[in-house]
């Protein structure tokens, strides 16, 4: 075992790191912005050094490294680099400059469950999530993390290979669910047409939380805007900007009114008396008033659950696993499990590079489709 750990460079029991130790991290000018996940480009103005007559350059540069990505990935960066910070200061490590030995000590924690106390071990994609944001915090830095370094990557394989497990999938909301689940919502409230408009609109166009949540009634509206829509006499057109570019998504009219995300969609600008701005706000006063906020995408996982328990979608499942069972994804799923059309033109709806990811998405439309067994002769 000794010489396995040899062979990768780790340290053995009762061997010390060659890592730099937070006795020596002052030596490397380790600032409070640096440990907790800030970036450079996002520091306060009165806190560089930058020049009177480029400080409008810089406050744009910094705009565009925000919206580089999203809030919540940010997030998740700036958690995950105070989670390996924390870890490092508990294992007399620096987090700083990159050290591939520190951070293959760091995911060995991690998979073994030692990197944070009374907490169990995380799982692979968890782990793998963790890297990515040490590679782009370092990045932000100007450093460079080098994942194909074997103290990083022969141990990531290993822990692959001794801890996968298949993703879990969220269950697939099919036509016959997301119409009960519709009839859950009172449309004689403006939250109940809101809603409805939503579970609609995220089901035939395929769309993630986050695109539901940043329509805009028009183009360049708003700031934080993901797309917009036009409503045609065939449908709408949803606009949607995504990591790659612009894409559009058709939303036909369905064969019935009370089904039809486009009327849903007309029916809640109508009431809701929306001009300009986001298309799904909060709504206010006892359910009485439209705001001018944005909703949060959790909004649309929390509709999600609560209307497939509503409706009874999975009864035979008790009330702890459905609630596990259901989230936003739930609606892209379940267009791409319902849809009986030619493959690519599903593809085409969720935005999707290459038809093996739709068909991952495809939780039970061609099970057992193709019977196998019987094709042989059995």
């Amino acid at each position: 075992m000794n010489s396995n750990l040899n062979n990768l460079g780790l340290p053995t029991h009762g061997e010390k790191t060659s890592a730099p130790s937070l006795s020596t991290a002052a030596g490397h000018d380790v600032s409070a912005s640096q440990v907790s996940g800030g970036s450079p480009l996002l520091s306060p103005a009165g806190d560089d050094q930058t020049p009177t007559h480029l400080a409008n350059l810089a406050d744009r540069a910094r705009g565009y490294v925000a919206a580089a990505s999203s809030a919540n990935t940010r997030k998740a960066y700036a958690a995950d680099w105070k989670h390996f910070s924390a870890w490092c200061r508990r294992s007399n490590l620096a987090p700083l400059p990159p050290h591939p030995q520190t951070v293959g000590l760091y995911i060995t924690a991690c998979a073994s469950g030692a990197a944070t106390r009374g907490m169990k071990a995380n799982a692979v994609s968890t782990i793998e999530r963790r890297l990515a944001s040490l590679s782009w915090n370092y990045a932000q830095r100007g450093l460079l993390l080098d994942r194909k370094d074997r103290h990083i990557a022969t141990v990531m394989s290993g822990i692959r290979k001794s801890h996968a497990k298949p993703p879990v999938q969220k269950e697939a909301v099919l036509a016959e669910d997301i119409i009960a689940m519709v009839e859950t919502l009172d449309r004689g409230t403006l939250r109940g047409l809101r809603d409805r408009a939503m579970l609609l609109i995220g089901y035939a166009g395929g769309l993630r939380r986050s695109e539901i949540v940043g329509l805009d009634l028009k183009a360049e509206q708003t700031e934080d805007g993901r797309g917009w829509i036009e409503i045609l006499d065939q449908g709408m057109l949803v606009t949607l900007r995504g990591k790659t570019g612009w894409r559009e998504v058709e939303v036909g009219r369905g064969s019935s009114d009370t089904t039809c995300p486009v009327v849903a969609v007309e029916t809640w600008i109508r009431f809701a008396k929306l001009i300009h701005g986001p298309l799904f706000r909060r709504v206010t006063g006892e359910g009485k008033a439209v705001g001018p906020d944005r909703l949060n995408d959790r909004e649309v996982a929390r509709l999600v659950k609560r209307a497939a328990m509503a409706a009874g979608v999975r009864g035979d499942l008790s009330e702890i696993e459905r609630t596990l069972k259901f989230s936003g994804h739930s609606l892209r799923a379940g267009l791409a499990s319902s849809a009986e059309v030619d493959e690519r033109y599903v593809q085409k709806q969720l935005g999707h590079a290459s038809a093996e990811m739709t068909r991952r998405y495809q939780r039970r439309r061609d099970r057992f489709r193709v019977n196998l067994t019987k094709a042989a002769g059995l």
